[in-house]
């Protein structure tokens, strides 16, 4: 009998630690139910903003930043406490998705970002800290009329990367004079092949729905004929000219190059109504400080440079900065690459993150959001074979449509069929949160390393007849500096200012930097003595060392005030007192 009720309490106490989350479990209770095991399209985004936005009015605030080419709105969430300062004052943070409307997910990722930060905040000690320390500018959908397009038409997975500007690719003299169709009906724009005794590819004699490439010397039974559309221009081509057909991720300031040198550039930087909107917002935003722009696909943190011609490498002191996030970012995102863009992908002129770090000086990466490495258990690439295999096991057949004979009013019999827009450069929905939360996770890292400054040591000493050595270090505890090595060489901004507050009938005699505390000689930086200019800032996990010979009575208050532009600023009060040394840390 005895042992009947230890196992009815013990079945009690299960129950009960079932139903009572824990913080082991790592649940975060919120006010907005949102499942992230889905695709959402352009309204139904805007609803969540909408409702996250409702839910959260003391951290969010929803904003129009402009218009799209077709009208629709730029939205933006402002993530910020007021309690603990506005969000101009604090170092923000910038996280966007989409401006490639095909890469779907970067939407959800920007999202999902939002959503767990307001949902932990007050239940997650570190992102409560963060959420009250920084800012953050979220605009989820950069690129609202290719989401629309991609959801509501007939797309492959590459189509709408552009915006909706009607474009001439062509140069037939219309815009968007030849896009694709949907001949087949099946709801998707399929690729299509035609029989070729000469012909680049041959059906797998195992799986015929892969066709694969043949090799050199040898000739196929099919080629490929282009995505399923009909030649409407009469250039020959199929396709030749389809909606849009510029890149806004080549349409930034920062080695902008033309048409001709860089393909979908635009007119000129800015140029395109969605950029400018972005660009003007960060403009007059010098207090962001950190950059992410969700993309996919491939499993990529990428830094500039985006060209070689604009040098091979950054300042070191930038590279080290790069190199320490996206090191780590490599831990957390299995199969990921920190790579530089022009040197470990390809060449892109007039890039966001390349403007970021080179035109405003802010440290930033493209997250490639998605590697098919994720597919198999191995990490490896998997075969044409393996791929569909995975997919006929995992997603049932649902991203595929079997290819059928169809009679080409131009090219005759061919085959229309193949992958879906949802078969490549996407997550499948049941792995889509994983991939938010582990890329949202990363963010969080960059984000906890904005500058965070204290005033670490000060030390004030009576030189006699009423003058007063003030020598100070400011101090950064977070990995990013202040101000980057290209800020401080462009002169990017405002510099830091080191400052003295005196009262009447005090004087600041003189003042300047010194390489460290105990050093003697004193490098004057400006004609204004209580006022020192820093074009370098404050390095990351570093400090800066000031000194102010003043001259007052003992007794008398100081203030001293550090502000930086991508930092939030400091002050402190110092009495002109011999023998007082105030330290943060010991005199190492």
């Amino acid at each position: 009998m005895g042992r009947v009720i230890t196992m009815v309490l013990l079945g009690i106490v299960w129950l009960l630690a079932a139903a009572t989350p824990t913080a082991a479990q790592q649940q975060i209770d919120s006010r907005v139910d949102i499942h992230w095991n889905r695709y959402y399209d352009f309204e139904e985004c805007e609803q969540i903003m909408r409702d996250l936005a409702e839910a959260y009015p003391e951290l969010l605030t929803l904003t129009s930043i402009g218009q799209s080419e077709e009208g629709r709105e730029l939205w933006m969430l402002i993530l910020n406490n007021d309690k603990t300062g506005r969000h101009e004052e604090k170092p923000a943070m910038w996280i966007d998705g989409s401006i490639h409307a095909n890469e779907i997910q970067a939407t959800e990722t920007t999202l999902y970002s939002i959503w767990y930060l307001v949902s932990a905040y007050d239940q997650v000690e570190p992102l409560t800290e963060l959420v009250d320390r920084v800012a953050f500018y979220f605009v989820p959908v950069s690129n609202p009329d290719g989401r629309v397009a991609w959801f509501e038409e007939p797309s492959t997975p590459h189509m709408y990367r552009t915006g909706l500007r009607p474009t001439d690719t062509n140069f037939d003299g219309i815009p968007d004079s030849d896009g694709p169709e949907d001949l087949d009906g099946s709801g998707h724009i399929g690729m299509m092949w035609r029989r070729d005794p000469h012909g680049t590819h041959r059906r797998n004699p195992d799986d015929p729905r892969i066709f694969e490439r043949v090799g050199p010397g040898e000739s196929g039974e099919w080629s490929f004929a282009g995505w399923e559309g009909v030649d409407q221009s009469g250039d020959g081509q199929v396709n030749s000219d389809g909606p849009g057909g510029y890149d806004m991720n080549r349409n930034w300031p920062s080695d902008w190059q033309p048409n001709w040198i860089q393909r979908g550039a635009g007119d000129y930087p800015f140029s395109y109504p969605e950029t400018r909107a972005i660009g003007e917002f960060l403009l007059a935003h010098p207090n962001v400080a950190a950059g992410q722009s969700y993309h996919n696909t491939g499993g990529m943190l990428l830094r500039g440079p985006g060209a070689a011609n604009r040098g091979d490498h950054y300042p070191r002191a930038d590279v080290r900065v790069y190199d320490r996030l996206g090191e780590i970012g490599e831990e957390m995102l299995p199969f990921y690459n920190y790579w530089v863009i022009h040197a470990d992908l390809y060449t892109v002129h007039g890039g966001f993150v390349t403007w970021l770090h080179e035109g405003l000086g802010i440290v930033s990466f493209t997250n490639e959001l998605w590697t098919d490495r994720r597919i198999l258990q191995s990490g490896d690439r998997p075969t044409s074979e393996e791929r569909m295999h995975w997919e006929d096991r995992l997603l049932f057949g649902q991203t595929f449509t079997e290819y059928t004979e169809y009679d080409h009013p131009q090219l005759g019999e061919v085959l229309i069929g193949g992958g879906t827009e949802y078969s490549r450069r996407i997550p499948p929905p049941w792995m889509l949160e994983e991939e938010c939360h582990r890329n949202f996770a990363f963010s969080v890292f960059h984000a906890r390393n904005m500058p965070e400054l204290d005033f670490h040591w000060i030390s004030v000493e009576n030189l006699g007849e009423s003058l007063w050595e003030i020598t100070l270090e400011v101090r950064n505890t977070r990995i990013i500096p202040t101000r980057t090595a290209v800020a401080a060489r462009k002169g990017i901004g405002t510099p830091d200012r080191m400052i003295v507050h005196t009262p009447d009938g005090t004087d600041v005699v003189a003042s300047g930097t010194m390489d460290h505390r105990h050093d003697d000689a004193m490098q004057s930086t400006d004609h204004r003595r209580s006022r020192i200019l820093s074009d370098a800032g404050v390095p990351g996990e570093g400090v800066s060392t000031y000194r102010f010979l003043i001259r007052g009575e003992a007794g008398e208050s100081v203030d001293l005030e550090y502000q930086a532009e991508k930092a939030m600023d400091i002050r402190r009060s110092v009495e002109l007192r011999e023998g007082v040394v105030e330290s943060d840390a010991d005199d190492s």
